[in-house]
């Protein structure tokens, strides 16, 4: 599908340096309580990349705890290692991060099984891959998230977007409650992935 640089899809660092410009967090200080969740996967002097981490909550996070961050980023919000880039142009490097965390990084249909093989491979082999984000079942549950159910994860769209890429650990969509302090806070039906980077 041809960009239209009119469409607020196509011009994604506009949209989020719109969205980011006031004094409050958007999303909250705390860290995406998933990727918090699996804090002892984690160790000193891992590689990690958090691709649309908006303010750096995530990567500060993992920065205070001696991983080596690099965000990718539409809009130049954040105060850590970034690179400013489109995901979709990105020239993302193979086989370079022991870890990525994809929190809440919904992208569109037609570009989310090629930006999530992307991904994918800048894992080095078992290197970990976590991923949280909105379920069609959000809808009407909780508040937040993209409007279009295309935009959102089911356990089958995930599987065919890693697979041979990935050994999924562990994958559970699931009611939950995400925190008050985040914009989409309030109960959330979501689906969690863990997996690791296959040795093929």
């Amino acid at each position: 599908m041809a960009r239209d640089p009119a469409h607020p899809r196509d011009q994604p660092g506009s949209f989020w340096d719109e969205r980011y410009e006031g004094e409050d967090y958007v999303f909250g200080h705390e860290p995406n309580v998933w990727m918090a969740a699996n804090e002892a996967l984690f160790e000193p002097g891992m590689t990690a990349l958090l691709p649309g981490d908006g303010e750096g909550r995530n990567g500060v996070w993992l920065a205070e705890r001696g991983l080596h961050v690099t965000t990718i980023d539409a809009s130049p919000g954040v105060e850590i290692d970034i690179q400013v880039a489109d995901l979709r142009d990105w020239d993302a490097p193979v086989g370079a991060y022991d870890l990525v965390v994809l929190a809440f990084l919904h992208v569109g249909p037609d570009d989310r099984a090629t930006l999530h093989r992307k991904i994918a491979n800048t894992l080095k082999p078992d290197g970990l891959l976590i991923l949280e984000g909105f379920t069609p079942d959000h809808l009407g549950h909780g508040k937040g998230g993209p409007k279009d159910t295309r935009r959102m994860f089911t356990e089958d769209r995930l599987r065919e977007d890693f697979g041979g890429l990935l050994d999924i650990e562990y994958l559970e969509d699931l009611k939950t409650e995400l925190p008050a302090s985040e914009r989409h806070g309030g109960p959330a039906a979501v689906i969690r992935l863990r997996a690791r980077r296959n040795a093929s």
